[in-house]
């Protein structure tokens, strides 16, 4: 029997395109967001290269303000890093949280952008009806960053300790060597290996998809008549102004946890 793709290959990814999916296979497990993905790489691209053009340019004497923000911010995780950290921190994970840090911050700071205006250019400019503008506020995005720095932490669990050491910490920790207790130990680690992802994921992204509906309610109120418009302007410019805080601590957290999960990793029970 022929599926929807196979009589009409066109009509099919033009229909997934304008609901900004496309489907990969059998079960949503298989589907890409695409406007998730684009402008999660559009502001990779952004942070890594503005980083790498200021370090490029960079000079020994009197620094531009540029440099002295990027030296500042590059000194502020370095030192995160290195309270938590205790290792050669250079080699991977103090670039790895500067990167997750920009990245995260980026991703979140999309939510600064006027959800009415940026619904229009997306429509009228780019003729895109159903377009994300907010990628942490997909769960798909915070489940795969999630999921890269757990995946991370495994690499470097065996890297560390061997693949049979990584079994035995499994196995004997935290509860000790004995058999009786191997059981308990693994559910246990089991747990952890689990809740990891599942809360490193879900905290970032409850709170900026709540930041989003939010806004959307408050820009549904402006609608309803004046005194909307007036209480919603009023709130909104309140709630704009905490939420730079929400948006700069969460990266913050995540990037953090992330530090902590890797140190974990380098660490023996």
């Amino acid at each position: 029997m022929s599926t929807e793709a196979e009589l009409n290959p066109t009509s099919y990814i033009q229909h997934h395109l304008t609901n900004m999916t496309v489907d990969l296979g059998e079960g949503s497990f298989w589907v890409l967001h695409v406007d998730t993905l684009v402008m999660s790489l559009i502001l990779g691209v952004i942070s890594l290269g503005f980083i790498w053009m200021v370090v490029r340019k960079a000079t020994s004497g009197v620094p531009s303000k540029t440099q002295a923000f990027v030296e500042l911010l590059i000194e502020f995780i370095d030192d995160q890093v290195k309270n938590t950290f205790h290792g050669n921190r250079h080699a991977f994970v103090a670039p790895a949280a500067l990167t997750i840090f920009v990245w995260v911050l980026l991703l979140n700071s999309m939510d600064f952008l006027p959800i009415d205006i940026m619904a229009w250019i997306y429509e009228h400019v780019f003729g895109l009806h159903n377009w994300r503008g907010v990628p942490t506020a997909d769960v798909n995005t915070t489940f795969a960053l999630a999921l890269s720095i757990w995946i991370l932490t495994i690499y470097f669990s065996i890297k560390v300790k061997g693949f049979g050491g990584w079994i035995k910490e499994l196995f004997c920790a935290p509860f000790g060597k004995n058999p009786v207790l191997w059981p308990f130990n693994l559910l246990l680690n089991l747990i952890e290996y689990i809740s990891k992802p599942l809360s490193h994921s879900l905290r970032l992204f409850g709170n900026m998809y709540a930041g989003e509906i939010i806004f959307m309610l408050l820009g549904m109120w402006a609608a309803t008549g004046v005194a909307g418009t007036i209480f919603g302007a009023v709130l909104g410019v309140g709630w704009a102004i905490f939420h730079i805080l929400i948006v700069v601590l969460h990266a913050f957290i995540f990037m953090i946890l992330a530090v902590v999960y890797l140190s974990m990793a380098h660490e023996s029970h």
